[in-house]
């Protein structure tokens, strides 16, 4: 029976109690707090030092690879306390997983993972295997691929192969404590690796908030709409800790990697380059979060010294993002995004003959697949569902099938189809908008075959024009818990 790919909401409480239970004196885990929907939010904290290391996961509904890594890399200082203690090499500070800001959207967006497991939710063991039957892992299968730190170094000692069951790769423990190269990759040797879950699965279960209900972002002072509950919780939490550096750990469907910082951190990029490259992950040559960001080499983003600490999304929404809130305290915050399926062309620094047509035929893609998306819709003529979770699929989609135009004018004032890396990622992007709207009207709407029709070929189209490959969950996780050891080895 086939694993998933991620842990689901249940599987990271369950992963997260029986870690505790089996480390007791280093892990401890609480409740801080409810979503809208009454939802607890869950902090896993591991060690004892005086200084405090904060990591949010599920900020983004759809993006469920921070929970993963959260639980990864507790479970790896459950193993190994030294790694947070005040001892030589160690870090000496308290590192705290938020689980999942958002486990309301989390939970309309996880059905995708289990929609093949005859209805049974996957489980999490402290050593980070993932199982469909809730059987334990004592057998001695598990993921136990360590975490390697900015040295090189891991903890996979005695340990004489790893088998990921989720993904049906085997190898031995490397350097780098990690997969051989391409170990999971199709398309790169490597042992076999089981089939990865369907591009076209991943969309049809798609859910993503609209953007004034992404608890990261809460509304500026003034708005007459009042923060999540979620959002509250967050920015407490960053208050009392008052964190060296926060990560917010992120994940693109399609595409490539890249690191966000709100303070340039001397030696940080090259390492985190580093990482990529030994996991075989492209880099985003120009990310476009961040339009106004300083670009510090390929994929990486610095906030500008003097930057507002508020944001305009497409919608016209203006929040201000938790990660800049944390400033205050003179806290480091770290976005680390990694992809779900990557696509090599989006590091290609090559610039492009004709920057305006590549800029045009993008722009074609997205408002004229938008403009099809309608028609289909309007053939509907669908009323608002009157369900919450209908509504909030619906809203969400009409939110993207709003903002085309805005997008558009977006990319053209920055001029961003200057490489051909660039041009690779805005044609994703111009697919990715209205696919990602298609399948949630489709959901909202409980299903209409011309909306399905659309989101499958679109879905396998985007895949195939950009030879997108799926990333093992475990390099996933591996790319963004080695990036924040680095980072957190350089700041502490």
């Amino acid at each position: 029976m086939r694993g998933t790919p991620y842990p689901t909401l249940d599987g990271l409480l369950r992963g997260a109690r029986a870690a505790v239970a089996a480390r007791p004196g280093v892990l401890r885990l609480r409740d801080i707090g409810t979503s809208r929907a009454g939802r607890p939010l869950w902090l896993l904290s591991a060690g004892h030092g005086p200084r405090q290391v904060l990591t949010v996961a599920g900020a983004h509904a759809n993006e469920p690879v921070g929970g993963a890594t959260s639980l990864r890399l507790a479970q790896r200082f459950a193993r190994d306390p030294s790694v947070l203690g005040s001892g030589v090499g160690g870090l000496n500070c308290t590192w705290h997983f938020l689980l999942c800001l958002d486990p309301d959207g989390a939970s309309l967006a996880e059905g995708w993972m289990t929609a093949n497991v005859s209805g049974r939710s996957d489980t999490v063991d402290t050593e980070g295997a993932l199982r469909a039957d809730g059987t334990s892992t004592a057998d001695g299968t598990f993921d136990a691929v360590d975490i390697a730190d900015a040295s090189g170094t891991s903890d996979t000692a005695g340990v004489a192969h790893a088998v990921d069951p989720a993904h049906g790769w085997t190898a031995g423990p490397s350097s780098e404590g990690m997969p051989p190269p391409g170990a999971g990759r199709p398309g790169r040797a490597g042992p076999p690796a089981a089939a990865p879950p369907p591009i076209g699965s991943y969309y049809r279960g798609f859910y993503r908030p609209a953007f004034a209900a992404q608890p990261e972002f809460p509304p500026v002072a003034g708005d007459p709409r009042a923060p999540m509950p979620e959002s509250e919780v967050l920015l407490g939490l960053i208050d009392g800790l008052r964190p060296v550096v926060q990560f917010s750990l992120h994940g693109v469907e399609v595409g490539g990697t890249f690191l966000q910082l709100t303070r340039a951190v001397p030696g940080a990029p090259a390492a985190y380059r580093r990482i990529a490259a030994d996991l075989a992950i492209p880099l985003e040559h120009r990310p476009f979060d961040g339009m106004g960001w300083l670009v510090e080499g390929p994929g990486v983003l610095v906030l500008p010294d003097g930057s507002p600490a508020e944001e305009r999304d497409p919608s016209g929404f203006v929040s201000r993002a938790t990660w800049l809130h944390a400033m205050r305290h003179g806290t480091v915050s770290a976005v680390v995004e990694a992809p779900f399926w990557s696509v090599a062309g989006v590091g290609d620094p090559r610039p492009v003959a004709e920057p305006r047509r590549e800029l045009a035929d993008v722009s074609e893609i997205l408002l004229g697949r938008i403009k099809q998306l309608e028609s289909v819709v309007g053939e509907l003529d669908p009323l608002p569902p009157e369900t919450s979770d209908g509504l909030a699929h619906f809203t969400a989609a009409r939110e993207l099938m709003d903002i085309g135009s805005g997008v558009v004018d977006t990319w053209s004032a920055a001029e961003l189809a200057t490489t051909v890396g660039n041009s690779v990622s805005l044609g994703i992007a111009a697919r990715r908008i209205p696919l990602r709207a298609a399948a949630m009207m489709s959901k909202a709407l409980g299903g209409a075959p011309a909306l399905d029709t659309l989101v499958d070929g679109w879905a396998r189209e985007l895949e195939g024009t950009f030879d997108a490959r799926w990333v093992a969950v475990a390099d996933q996780t591996a790319l963004q818990a080695r990036t924040m050891l680095a980072l957190a080895r350089a700041l502490l």
